[in-house]
């Protein structure tokens, strides 16, 4: 069905992190008015600017991102912590913040997070900050999806093996580690950008009516 987002306004926050040039040329190609802003939103005040700038906002796409290192639990500082979860997690709450009072208003709105699958299956890789922060958005989202439904649909990705310049590096695709790693993947090969960015458009689009609260793992059959 083309062009189901004709009509809509959508927010893409961190455009050039995760998924987001992906999600721009798919969510372009069905009609979406789409504001990619790249705004630090770590800064106070700065969700509430992007909203008013924007005026009304029809869909809301949490494309929240940053790099990371490989860390041993012990090994993880009180800073990385908090940089993950203010890059990560507190931008994401500040987003929605602002953008629910118009929606509860006009009783009608879609949120969908770009989350990790490093929130609902574990790895032995160093990853357990990055996975924390991302175990809060899923957390956040279902909660949040109960207390606004039935007018807005709130639910999320859960998405790895994405051929993207934050978590797959053209460095890192050349080590030993990633061959290791993409040989757990069933589908046995990374997915383009775009490929994410249909299952973000599902939730953003009309089919996904019915959804409340649902995690979608993207990650090639690794996440069964």
């Amino acid at each position: 069905m083309a062009g189901r987002l004709e009509g809509k306004r959508v927010i893409l926050t961190d455009p050039g992190y995760y998924s987001g040039p992906g999600i721009i040329k798919v969510f372009e190609e069905e009609g979406a008015e789409l504001f990619a802003d790249d705004r630090d939103l770590t800064e106070p005040g700065a969700a509430e600017d992007l909203v008013a700038s924007v005026g009304q906002v029809d869909v809301l796409i949490a494309n929240h991102a940053r790099p990371f290192a490989f860390t041993p639990a012990q090994e993880g500082t009180d800073d990385e912590m908090e940089r993950l979860m203010n890059s990560i997690f507190y931008p994401m709450h500040r987003m929605i913040r602002a953008v629910l009072p118009q929606m509860l208003e006009r009783r009608n709105g879609k949120i969908v997070v770009a989350s990790s699958v490093n929130a609902i299956k574990g790895r032995a890789d160093g990853v357990t900050l990055y996975s924390a922060a991302r175990g809060a958005q899923i957390a956040y989202m279902r909660n949040l999806a109960h207390e606004v439904a039935p007018h807005i649909n709130v639910n999320a990705t859960a998405q790895t093996y994405v051929d993207n310049p934050t978590y797959f590096s053209e460095e890192y695709k050349k080590t030993e580690a990633f061959r290791r790693r993409l040989a757990e993947a069933p589908a046995q090969r990374l997915a383009s950008m775009e490929e994410c960015a249909k299952t973000i458009l599902f939730l953003a689009g009309p089919e996904s009516d019915f959804f409340y609260g649902q995690v979608i793992p993207f990650a090639g059959g690794w996440a069964v």
